[in-house]
């Protein structure tokens, strides 16, 4: 395993326990802390995944804790959202049809030169044109 760029959806999945992938994101993310590999995001992860979790769970203190743990993580990498990398995510969501938040981690992921990983099986489909694209 090597440096990730990490979707809202698995980290999501990992911090609600009824998501029908959390067993799995849970081991990846487990798997992935003991290589000691960074997990990187574009700063957008902390909203995306907030308002993700207290909509499916009603319970702001817990889309909270969430935001909480994520930012505590010793091997996470936030990417601040600068003009270049808006101007790339953009770029792809204009040319492969990208909802405007899945670019930006793909944009992060094309920058950096990393795989994305993400259980969205429309980002999977439209992000694998342009970098490597895997699941938990």
């Amino acid at each position: 395993m090597s440096d990730v760029v990490v979707d809202a959806s698995v980290w999501v999945s990992r911090l609600v326990a009824g998501d029908a992938h959390h067993a799995r994101s849970q081991g990846w993310f487990s798997a992935q802390g003991a290589t000691g590999h960074r997990l990187i995001a574009p700063a957008l992860v902390l909203a995306e995944v907030a308002g993700a979790i207290r909509r499916r769970t009603g319970q702001p203190r817990l889309a909270a804790a969430a935001i909480n743990l994520i930012q505590r993580l010793p091997t996470l990498r936030l990417v601040p959202i600068d003009a270049d990398l808006a101007l790339s995510a953009a770029e792809l969501s204009g040319e492969h049809g990208m909802r405007g938040a899945d670019a930006l981690y793909v944009a992060t992921a094309l920058q950096l030169g990393v795989p994305l990983v993400t259980l969205d099986r429309e980002q999977r489909l439209r992000a694998s044109a342009v970098i490597v694209v895997e699941t938990p």
